[in-house]
C-alpha cells in the first residue's frame, strides 16, 4: 500500500493541553510520527493541490482565522501557543470580533486544541497528504494518508479535539468532485468523528458511520449518540472496556449499512485510540485486532483511502497502525 506523508507536518508541535483542571504535557506530539514512520516503511510526499479543496469543507472566515490566530495572539503581546478561554456557548446571533481571545473561543470548543506558530502550515499539509493519498486509492485502490494532528473532530467552522482541518471530509468533498457518486466514511477511532459528522448530516452523497465510545462517559460528549441516527448517519457508541468480539460486532454493522448505500470509495478514519494500552482511551483491542478489523472493512470490496486520526499509546502506535494497514 501507498503511504503519503508530508514532513511540514511534523511542525505542529503543542507543548500542553489543558486538561482536569491543569496543564498537561499534550497528548497530540511529535512522539507519534517517530512511531508510526518507523513502522511503515517508505513514504510519498504529496503535491500541493491549493485552497480550493479546503474551501468545499471548511468557511472562508474559519481558514483565515487559522492562518492569522497565533500571529495575531503574538500581535497581543502573547507568548507561547494561543488558547480559548471564552465560549459562545449560546450563539445570539453572528457577530464580528477585534480581539483574538473572542476569536478563539468563536471557532473552538475546547482548551486542548492549542494553535501554535507553525499550526496552520502543518495541517495545511496534512489536507494536501490526505488529497495525494486520495489520488493513488482512486487509482490503484488503497492508499494511507499519514495526517497528523488528526482531523475527524473538525467542523466546518471550528476546531478542537486536537483538530484543525478535517481531513477525511476534504478527500471526501475532493472523491464527489471527481465524479464520485456517493463516498462512505466509516470512523473507527476510539472518540466520535463530530466534525465529519456535522459537515455531512443530511447529506445523500456522503454515507457517516462511527463506531465510538459511548459519549455519555466520553469525548466529545455532545455528539455521537445513537439516537442521532437517521438518513446518512449512523452512530454505534460502544461501552468502556470494549474487546474485539463486541467491537467486531459492532463493525459487521456499519459494513452491512454503508454496503447498502452502493457508495463507490470508502474513506476510513483510522484511529489506534482503541488499543488497550492507550493513556487516553478506554477499549481492549489487542495489535493482532488491528489486521482482523481491516480484513474485515476491506470484505466491502470498494477502493479505500485509510486516513490517521488519533492514537496516543506512542510506543505501540506504529506497531498498531502496520498491522492494520497489512489487513487489507
Amino acid at each position: 500500500m501507498r503511504c503519503f506523508w508530508d514532513e511540514r507536518q511534523r511542525a505542529h508541535a503543542p507543548q500542553a493541553e489543558f486538561f482536569n483542571g491543569a496543564l498537561h504535557p499534550a497528548a497530540e506530539h511529535g512522539g507519534r510520527v517517530e512511531s508510526v514512520l518507523a513502522a511503515i516503511g517508505p513514504t510519498e510526499a504529496p503535491g500541493d493541490h491549493g485552497a480550493p479543496p479546503l474551501l468545499r469543507v471548511h468557511s472562508a472566515d474559519y481558514l483565515e482565522f487559522l492562518r492569522n490566530a497565533h500571529g495575531e495572539w503574538q500581535a497581543a503581546g502573547r507568548e507561547g501557543d494561543a488558547f480559548p478561554y471564552t465560549f459562545p456557548v449560546v450563539r445570539r446571533r453572528p457577530l464580528e470580533f477585534d480581539r483574538i481571545d473572542a476569536k478563539l473561543g468563536q471557532y473552538s470548543y475546547d482548551t486542548s486544541t492549542p494553535i501554535g506558530e507553525a499550526t496552520w502550515h502543518a495541517v495545511y499539509w496534512g489536507a494536501q497528504t490526505a488529497l495525494g493519498a486520495l489520488a493513488a486509492a482512486q487509482s490503484e485502490g488503497k492508499a494511507f494518508a499519514f495526517c497528523r494532528p488528526p482531523g475527524h473532530h473538525a467542523g466546518r467552522d471550528y476546531c478542537g479535539g486536537y483538530s484543525y482541518l478535517n481531513n477525511a471530509a476534504v478527500a471526501a468533498e475532493q472523491a464527489l468532485a471527481d465524479g464520485a457518486r456517493r463516498v462512505a466514511i466509516l470512523d473507527v477511532d476510539y472518540h466520535h468523528g463530530n466534525g465529519t459528522q456535522d459537515i455531512f448530516a443530511g447529506r445523500e452523497d456522503v454515507l457517516f458511520a462511527s463506531l465510538h465510545a459511548d459519549p455519555r462517559t466520553d469525548y466529545p460528549f455532545f455528539w455521537g449518540h445513537a439516537d442521532e441516527n437517521g438518513g446518512n448517519i449512523l452512530n454505534l457508541p460502544l461501552p468502556r472496556g470494549t474487546e474485539f468480539p463486541a467491537y467486531d460486532e459492532a463493525l459487521a454493522c456499519a459494513l452491512e449499512w454503508l454496503g447498502e448505500g452502493e457508495p463507490e470509495l470508502l474513506i476510513v478514519s483510522f484511529g489506534a485510540d482503541t488499543y488497550a494500552g492507550d493513556p487516553i482511551s478506554h477499549f481492549a483491542l489487542q495489535t493482532a485486532d488491528y489486521a482482523r478489523m481491516a480484513e474485515r472493512i476491506a470484505t466491502l470490496g470498494l477502493p479505500a483511502l485509510i486516513v490517521m486520526e488519533g492514537g496516543y499509546a506512542v510506543e505501540e502506535l506504529g506497531t498498531n497502525v502496520a498491522a492494520f494497514l497489512n489487513g487489507f
